[in-house]
């Protein structure tokens, strides 16, 4: 079974591995046997979870790169590609909120989360799913988000920019399944994290847990089990889907 989930001698690239959920998964990567390369702007939170990754028997590294910019990526993937020949592994989990009234969200708050959410998502699969459909393997990995199963009130841009990433997920698994690239949806429930935080009121927070049936928010380190399924060879014939980790929050109704 240890052999059916390692990732030994792979290459994972996590685009927003500097954040608190991606950075659990990449430290769960390293855990697996993975080289993990977090992608970033802020090098002090790398630093800090490539220690965690080192202290654990791990290898990482970090490398600055904007996941908005499509020059800049492909100057990261042939970095990568010289330093290590080959990528394996995707995670694209860059991404911004805010807690905007409809009526009140403004052309420069929608152009930002718009051009995150989506349109970095979008160019991490074009520049690194190039090298995969190339070498006829690897799995991508997209950060996705309950908001765009369930509606949920006051994140009404990153909500569209959420479903957007699901059906550009599901697209490119089908058309890719014949190229032997995998990519998948990862839709974690809540878990508090820097993006989110100045959503959870305490009015909010009530909400959220007395809708949620293990009745507590999610642990970044929580979504480890679910990111090593989609990336390793235990989920071999997984590809188009959506694996919710959210504590039941979406089999709720009344």
């Amino acid at each position: 079974m240890s052999s059916l989930f390692s990732l030994q001698g792979r290459i994972a690239v996590v685009i927003g591995g500097t954040g608190e959920l991606c950075g659990a998964m990449a430290e769960g990567f390293a855990g697996a046997g993975a080289h993990v390369i977090l992608v970033g702007r802020d090098p002090v939170k790398a630093e800090a979870r490539l220690a965690k990754i080192k202290a654990a028997g791990g290898s990482g590294e970090f490398k600055v790169g904007e996941a908005t910019n499509k020059t800049d990526l492909i100057r990261l993937r042939d970095e990568i590609l010289a330093q290590h020949g080959k990528v394996d592994i995707l995670v694209n989990g860059a991404g911004v909120n805010s807690p905007t009234p409809f009526l009140e969200i403004d052309e420069a708050q929608l152009d930002r989360i718009l051009t995150v959410n989506i349109k970095g998502v979008v160019f991490g699969c074009q520049v690194f799913g190039e090298v995969m459909v190339k070498a006829g393997s690897g799995s991508i990995i997209n950060l996705g988000s309950e908001s765009a199963i369930l509606p949920l009130s006051r994140v009404f841009t990153y909500s569209a920019s959420k479903a957007a990433v699901h059906n550009l997920s599901k697209n490119l698994a089908r058309e890719w399944a014949p190229k032997g690239v995998r990519v998948n949806t990862l839709v974690p429930g809540f878990f508090p994290a820097e993006q989110n935080r100045k959503v959870l009121t305490p009015e909010r927070v009530a909400s959220i847990l007395g809708k949620t049936p293990m009745a507590r928010f999610g642990e970044a380190k929580e979504l480890i089990g679910a990111s090593l399924l989609l990336a390793s060879d235990a989920g071999s014939f997984i590809t188009g889907s959506e694996i919710v980790v959210d504590g039941g929050f979406a089999a709720m109704s009344i």
